[in-house]
């Protein structure tokens, strides 16, 4: 190897490493996957975990008339490996992203096509579907942004988003 080649190879290698450690630096909130076997299928949903630090979450950090990327940094992926009925909703086995529309009065959970972006980089013309969150109030608050799958009491299973006071859920069941 000349050392042309030797010093572009290494120019490039710390380039990559760099780009790498550029997009882990961007991160702002410590992030999590969380996993459930439901039915069969295995499902994992990989996102941020936002803080609440004194900050308004409804119609604020989760705005209002607007796509919030459920979760901070990356846009919040959805993975399994089998057909789900989610809210009624057929979602092919494979990824998807999730996002919340939310207005003062109604959360949907929109689930887009589009995968592996930044997430604030929504396109809605890939949105899937949108389904609407059953929304409950919880005590005492949610400091940090929660997601949980649980299992149903008769089958399938409820994806949860804890945050503050509000609790908003989808069923969903794996397609057969």
């Amino acid at each position: 190897m000349s050392i042309r080649s030797l010093t572009a190879f290494v120019a490039a290698l710390c380039f990559l490493q760099t780009g790498s450690l550029v997009a882990q630096e961007a991160r702002k909130s410590p992030h999590e996957t969380v996993k459930a076997t439901i039915d069969g299928a295995n499902i994992s949903i990989e996102y941020g975990r936002p803080y609440m630090k004194g900050r308004k979450v409804e119609g604020g950090l989760i705005p209002y008339d607007s796509i919030w990327r459920a979760g901070a940094d990356e846009a919040t992926t959805l993975t399994s490996d089998k057909a789900l009925s989610i809210g009624g909703t057929k979602v092919p086995a494979g990824k998807h992203t999730l996002y919340v529309a939310a207005t003062a009065g109604e959360w949907q959970l929109a689930i887009n096509n589009q995968t592996g972006q930044w997430g604030t980089d929504y396109d809605e013309k890939q949105d899937l579907a949108r389904v609407v969150l059953t929304k409950q109030t919880v005590s005492p608050p949610v400091e940090q942004f929660t997601i949980v799958i649980e299992p149903a009491a008769a089958a399938g299973g409820v994806i949860k988003l804890r945050w503050n006071a509000t609790e908003a859920s989808v069923p969903f069941t794996v397609a057969k």
